[in-house]
């Protein structure tokens, strides 16, 4: 498939498409996303068709501002709270649908919440803009495959099941949005990302609950238990390869004998969790069976890190 640099002009190309029912792949700030018309239910069918996705694992919608998000949804004063602070950006929150919403049932699973986002990229916010209807887009890849971070990526996963594909390069956190149940009185942790729990406390000034994984029927994108998943095997908590293993690393004291892949020889969280993807699509290319991991630190970014791997490492359905 075609890949787009994304200009003023492919951009209002891509929005035509998009209204007229097609797909069109774009970079947000987290992963690349896969987007149709979220009020067009055969376009929703459309992107559970070109991802291979269970029908009940619900996407999250984008929007252009909050003004917009409660178009569709009820947003609670702690939802209005850490949509004030973390809007645009990456942080999707899952609310009540209103009544007469027109988002398609599909979309959210028919469940009677959606999940919501305010992208913080200039080709997502212009093709919201230039599109004029919530966009439906999970990432841009097959489901439980390894999330896109370049427009490459999605051409080599998802090739000619999308329309076009808007080349906005890497994308700048590498990992999916955080995504924070406010439907109910309590709010909830459903799924960790580039915004970390400590700053969703901060904003609160209170702590909120961490949601399990589970395997089947999850209320939010990015719950399935086994997810993010590359072909090769993963171990984790390892020291150093074993026989027949290549090794993702992390930090400076890494060995260095073998195919190794070292997320942040620095030791620096927020660039591991850029490369993150990219690092485990980097093993299939090269043909890796096995691949040991190195542990990462269960604090701030990790806490997400971690929970990707987890769930790439889990038993395959």
């Amino acid at each position: 498939m075609p890949i787009f640099p994304a200009s003023p002009t492919t951009i209002d190309d891509a929005a035509r498409v998009i209204r007229d029912g097609g797909l069109v792949a774009f970079p947000t700030e987290t992963v690349y996303g896969l987007g149709g018309d979220a009020t067009n239910s055969e376009a929703v069918a459309a992107i559970f068709e070109a991802k291979g996705r269970p029908s009940f694992n619900p996407l999250i919608v984008h929007v252009p501002d909050l003004a917009a998000a409660q178009q569709f949804g009820t947003f609670s004063k702690d939802a209005c709270r850490l949509a004030g602070a973390f809007w645009p950006g990456p942080l999707t929150l899952v609310v009540e649908r209103r009544a007469g919403c027109p988002i398609a049932d599909l979309a959210s699973a028919g469940l009677d919440t959606l999940a919501l986002r305010v992208p913080d990229h200039p080709v997502a916010k212009g093709l919201l803009r230039a599109a004029g209807c919530p966009i439906a887009a999970p990432s841009a890849n097959r489901s439980g495959h390894v999330s896109p971070t370049t427009a490459r990526h999605v051409d080599d996963d998802l090739g000619d099941r999308v329309a076009m594909i808007l080349d906005g390069g890497a994308t700048e956190h590498g990992l999916e949005s955080t995504v924070v149940d406010a439907s109910g009185r309590e709010l909830v942790l459903l799924r960790p990302g580039a915004i970390t729990a400590e700053q969703i406390a901060a904003t609160l000034g209170h702590a909120i609950k961490r949601a399990e994984a589970i395997a089947e029927a999850p209320l939010s994108p990015g719950q399935l238990a086994s997810h993010y998943a590359p072909r090769a095997r993963l171990r984790l908590d390892a020291s150093e390869a074993r026989e027949g293993e290549a090794l993702l690393a992390f930090g400076p004291a890494a060995p260095s004998r073998g195919f190794v892949i070292n997320l942040s020889p620095a030791g620096n969280l927020q660039e591991a969790a850029a490369v993150l993807f990219a690092a485990l699509r980097a093993f299939d290319a090269a043909g890796s069976e096995a691949v040991a991991v190195m542990p990462i630190p269960e604090t701030g970014l990790g806490v997400a890190i971690n929970d990707r791997l987890r769930r790439a490492a889990a038993p395959r359905p």
